[in-house]
């Protein structure tokens, strides 16, 4: 099988734990990575880090650097407001842990989301990633990101300000790409 170049890395992926979303297996995708000659792997299973300690033995185990991550569910007002209309489609947005500060400052958030917010989904918001920024490294998630959504149905000063708003929280560790 090819190489894959040496410093290309997934960074957003989803395992068994991303319930109805993933199907990959962790020891496969693990496998699938270091036969491609990556040396590093994400995940960031949806809401919830049901697979880091596996993810992170069995990385390890094919010396592969495992990333921890988490695909989170970002509530359109309060992680506290839960009407129907307004409150049932949350944004996507993936954090990553860089140190053990990230991580620490991951689970508080993922714990966060299903005490405090969940309605339908474990939901986040603005004002508790205030509270949680450090050690972590936002990206912009996928089509049901704030921004891309935003752009998406061309609201251009919404995906202006949505991208403003991640910057004062992360600053240089925030990631947007879009692709509309």
């Amino acid at each position: 099988m090819p190489r894959v170049k040496d410093s290309f890395v997934h960074l957003h992926n989803h395992s068994e734990y991303s319930l109805l979303d993933g199907a990959s297996r962790i020891q496969d995708m693990i496998k699938q990575v270091k036969e491609l000659g990556m040396r590093a792997l994400a995940l960031t299973d949806h809401g919830s880090m049901y697979g880091a300690i596996n993810f992170y033995t069995c990385a390890q185990s094919y010396g592969i650097k495992p990333i921890i991550g988490c695909e989170l569910y970002v509530a359109p007002r309060s992680r506290f407001d839960k009407e129907t209309k307004k409150d049932r489609s949350p944004y996507h947005l993936v954090l990553l842990a860089k140190n053990l500060e990230g991580y620490r400052n991951l689970l508080k958030l993922v714990s966060v989301a299903s005490l405090e917010g969940f309605y339908a989904k474990p939901r986040i918001d603005k004002e508790v990633l205030k509270k949680h920024y450090k050690g972590l490294i936002a990206l912009s998630a996928c089509q049901s990101g704030e921004i891309a959504l935003a752009l998406s149905e061309g609201k251009f000063d919404e995906a202006k300000k949505a991208a403003g708003e991640y910057k004062d929280i992360f600053g240089k560790d925030v990631e947007i790409l879009v692709n509309y």
